[in-house]
């Protein structure tokens, strides 16, 4: 079978799938098509074959994406694939109408909704008309989380049997081990990851360890991930202040979370927040919103923390309820997040489900 991956960066499709592509690589040939980038020749070394596809990640320009849609449907009338798998919105959507055009098997992910879905406004109708109209023949839509799931049947995008929702894209258990839990009591070291814009939390994130700051708590916040809005000030005069450091886009992020106390991440929206499994994953207590692709890391009390999304109030709550645990309580919580991970969110056991469901279609 010829399989063809829509995606739009490498790092999602290598991070989070290059187990259900080596799956699918030893009975078929995977052709992978998204933006070069560094990670694409590791998936190449297990076997892909890489198309160099442009694609704009975010924002609407017609002129970019006009080049998207003719290059994909350029590509799928070229291999001809027998089945085509499709990550992130453009791709989706594009993706999918060629797929249809084409007359083409094809499967949709759905990884998250954005902002888009929040608010009531023209550009809403319009996306929602987009997946209508690129979904309508497709075999299968797998969802992050339930939420999303029920959205697209309630915006009558796809009927309910033909969503079907895998506990995100789970966590690698053996490349996210359990890890020593620090020692050091004199200050609680908080870890950020993910990429840092407005609607991850950060901005409300760096307000509220500053207030518990001056309120004599000893906080330092970690901050990992690309910048992708113009926050650099903010963060400079964070740095600047000595509440914590911002350090970039890192490949080795376990560096920074065998440092850390807890993971938090107030994001606004998610599909399934993966730093979450993989911070729950080695061992560490989670501090996250209490919206779907977040909560679903936590057992709330039991291995993290739950607070309201945007309310910065409740974040400084749950935060100081956090640091006033003495280290074997926040241990104990780590130690629970990693067997809910083992329980719930083992990649190789939602990549088998991932699987039985493409080809039982």
């Amino acid at each position: 079978m010829r399989i063809l991956i829509l995606a739009n960066n490498d790092v999602g499709l290598y991070k989070f799938r290059k187990e259900l592509i080596e799956k699918l690589l030893l009975t078929n040939d995977v052709f992978i098509s998204l933006p070069h980038g560094d990670l694409v020749e590791k998936l190449v070394e297990k076997g892909c074959q890489f198309i160099d596809t442009p694609i704009d990640r975010r924002g609407i320009n017609p002129l970019r994406d006009i080049v998207t849609v003719i290059a994909y449907y350029k590509l799928l009338r070229k291999i001809k694939p027998d089945l085509v798998i499709s990550y992130t919105i453009k791709p989706v959507i594009y993706g999918g109408i060629i797929a249809r055009l084409l007359k083409l098997k094809y499967v949709a992910n759905i990884t998250g909704l954005g902002t888009v879905f929040q608010t009531e406004n023209w550009l809403k109708k319009m996306v929602v008309m987009f997946y209508k109209v690129a979904l309508k023949g497709v075999s299968v839509v797998f969802f992050e989380n339930t939420s999303n799931k029920e959205v697209f049947v309630k915006s009558d995008i796809i009927p309910d049997f033909k969503g079907h929702v895998l506990n995100g894209a789970g966590v690698n258990l053996d490349e996210y081990p359990l890890l020593p839990y620090p020692t050091d009591e004199s200050e609680t070291r908080l870890l950020f990851v993910g990429r840092v814009m407005e609607e991850k939390g950060i901005v409300e994130l760096l307000d509220a360890v500053k207030e518990l700051n001056s309120e004599g708590l000893m906080i330092k916040l970690d901050i990992v991930g690309g910048l992708e809005e113009n926050l650099k000030p903010l963060l400079l005069d964070f740095e600047a202040k000595g509440f914590g450091k911002y350090h970039g886009f890192q490949h080795d992020v376990q560096t920074f979370i065998r440092k850390s106390h807890a993971l938090i991440l107030p994001s606004w929206h998610e599909g399934m927040a993966n730093t979450n499994l993989e911070g729950a994953s080695s061992g560490r207590p989670i501090l996250t919103s209490n919206i779907a692709g977040c909560k679903e890391a936590v057992i709330e009390d039991i291995s993290g923390f739950l607070f309201e999304v945007r309310n910065k109030d409740s974040l400084k709550k749950q935060m100081k309820k956090f640091i006033l645990l003495t280290n074997s309580e926040k241990q104990s919580m780590g130690e629970a997040g990693r067997e809910h991970m083992i329980e719930n969110f083992d990649r190789k056991k939602i990549c088998n489900d991932t699987i039985q469901n493409l080809f039982s279609i």
